[in-house]
């Protein structure tokens, strides 16, 4: 063999090993992002409002399954803030989860934190918000997880992916709106506007120009992320004379499921298939809420978007004119909002099989509620007089002034309790017309429930009609859970389990409970850590609707909670 052979040997191995290198390091990425007031213009006015890296929405995250992903957080606002990484499990690292005094203290102005998010099984959509008061009404963006590197989606691959973030608009500074909330004991002030990737669309004033486009092409298909960003509003979303097929939800995959239009929950995300199979026009996107509580304010307008198809409406002349808008159920349509999230399945393929808990060792059922306490003089601007609260299993969360982790992993006494109970303290007609007023009163603590480690565990979550009865989108950090159940009254143990899903119940995790319903979730506890369990709409979890998981730590050192990072925000 020639030294020129040899030569050649030598480099080609070096380009192997190489390659490999870069190959690897892709699996590790480094984003910086920069909290900081930017002016943006909206609905005649125009304001500061807290943003990352002067985007709203915020933005985008990608990753591939299995990578690491390291963010540097840099708070340049006004405002303390932390960010939560909605639906990435984050095997053993609860550090970088962000609730704020759940898992850490918050960032400070001034001051930043190295988050390093670990994404594991997740693949499709997710998403990151601020974890702290108001502030995820405008720190907000889309994740996008890919297969890993080489491997298809389990669908025919779209001709183009877009996110559609569906949010709410204030004119006025959201902190002022939080700070008058919880000063008066009622209900938040309604937004002005619902949004699309931060646009409200023509249905609003000074708006003409301010809404999302989408152009199209005959013929292909486009994959929609859609993310439901909104505080405190479950939403319809539908294109007019376009179907939608889900594909996947909160980063799983589903078997394909096609409807005129779907319903998503605040911290809920749906993979949506559209094919771009009509006429060549300009065609509505929209959303509006899904309100089924009784005297609950809410912003009952609509937003719009276009779906506009390239070579349509030369010289601006358009077949329709204006643009048709799609059906999109009332705002009070239970029926039309659990029959479609009670219609979605695991895909449950060779390829992504289901794991769900076929036995349980660990059972606990909760009830979630609205409830009211006393105000000095019958001032506060709750029903009567009152403050409004919300609870579950009776215990109104009081968030501390110490991170419940940080007291958990160093034996720190006095931050939390352990007595949050395995069944309702109470046990009534929970959906009853009439309900007797004392019901309404909670109490408050910080108590929380510990697990052991990789316990299958079942979560019966009741409605009430407590108040006022409502949908709750309830939201466990730390895992992706298996819906097996769900139903409209009270649960029923000889009867409901029954009919449990347990051959290709959707994985989730964020889920409506139905109002006036119970839904039962399933996970196997194999990620230790301090994980919160809370409902979705932001009003509730400022309430006191959740409670934390302590999953505890494994024999084994892969089943232990990671090491803390040097530079932990400071209480």
């Amino acid at each position: 063999m020639s030294p020129n052979s040899n030569s050649l040997i030598l480099y080609f191995l070096a380009c192997v090993l190489f390659s490999s290198f870069l190959q690897d390091s892709q699996a590790f990425h480094h984003f910086k992002f920069v909290v900081k007031e930017a002016r943006y213009r909206r609905l005649c006015s125009s304001k500061e409002i807290l943003t990352v890296n002067r985007k709203f929405p915020g933005p985008t995250l990608y990753a591939h399954r299995g990578d690491t992903v390291i963010v540097d957080v840099i708070n340049k606002g006004s405002y303390n803030i932390t960010l939560h990484w909605h639906g990435v499990k984050q095997p053993r690292n609860p550090w970088s989860d962000g609730p704020e005094y759940i898992t850490q203290c918050p960032i400070r102005p001034g001051n930043r934190f190295r988050q390093k998010i670990i994404f594991s099984d997740e693949e499709g959509t997710l998403w990151w918000h601020a974890h702290n008061d108001f502030l995820r009404s405008t720190v907000h963006g889309a994740i996008i997880v890919y297969p890993r590197r080489g491997l298809p989606y389990p669908f025919p691959k779209p001709y183009a992916e877009v996110p559609i973030i569906l949010g709410e608009w204030w004119k006025e500074d959201a902190m002022v709106v939080f700070e008058d909330f919880v000063r008066g004991g009622g209900q938040p002030k309604v937004s002005d506007a619902y949004t699309i990737n931060g646009r409200p669309g023509d249905f609003y004033p000074c708006s003409k120009r301010g809404k999302f486009k989408l152009k199209a092409t005959y013929g292909k298909s486009y994959l929609l992320r859609i993310i439901n960003a909104a505080l405190d509003e479950i939403l319809f979303f539908g294109i007019a004379k376009h179907k939608l097929t889900v594909v996947g939800t909160d980063a799983s995959y589903t078997k394909p499921l096609t409807r005129d239009f779907i319903t998503i929950s605040p911290g809920q995300t749906l993979d949506c298939l559209l094919f771009a199979d009509q006429k060549p026009d300009h065609y509505y996107m929209a959303a509006r809420p899904y309100v089924s509580g009784i005297n609950v304010t809410f912003n009952n307008t609509t937003t719009t978007g276009m779906v506009k198809y390239r070579g349509a409406g030369l010289h601006g002349r358009f077949s329709s004119s204006p643009p048709l808008i799609p059906y999109l159920p009332c705002f009070n349509d239970t029926s039309a909002a659990v029959n479609f999230s009670g219609s979605l399945k695991s895909l449950a393929s060779k390829d992504y099989p289901v794991d769900v808990p076929l036995t349980v060792k660990k059972r606990f059922m909760s009830t979630v509620s609205v409830n009211t306490f006393p105000c000095p003089n019958k001032t506060c601007d709750g029903p009567n007089g009152t403050r409004l609260a919300a609870s579950m299993n009776n215990i109104t969360f009081v968030t501390p002034s110490f991170d419940v982790l940080e007291a958990y992993y160093y034996g720190i006494r006095g931050v939390f309790g352990k007595n949050f109970p395995d069944r309702p303290p109470f046990v009534f007609n929970y959906t009853a017309d009439y309900l007797p007023l004392e019901l309404q009163r909670s109490k408050r603590g910080t108590e929380v429930k510990t697990i052991k480690y990789n316990s299958s565990v079942e979560i019966i979550l009741q409605g009430t009609k407590l108040v006022a009865g409502i949908d709750h989108p309830m939201h466990l950090h730390g895992y992706s859970y298996y819906v097996v159940g769900w139903g409209l009254g009270n649960f029923n143990e000889s009867k409901d389990p029954m009919n449990y899903n347990l051959v290709d119940p959707p994985r989730r995790n964020t889920i409506a409970v139905p109002k006036n319903g119970w839904t039962t979730i399933r996970f196997r506890a194999d990620n230790p850590g301090v994980w919160l369990l809370h409902c979705h709409l932001e009003r509730h979890i400022i309430w006191g609707m959740s409670t934390v998981l302590i999953v505890r730590d494994g024999k084994k050192p892969e089943e232990r909670i990671l090491p803390p990072p040097q530079d932990m925000p400071a209480c």
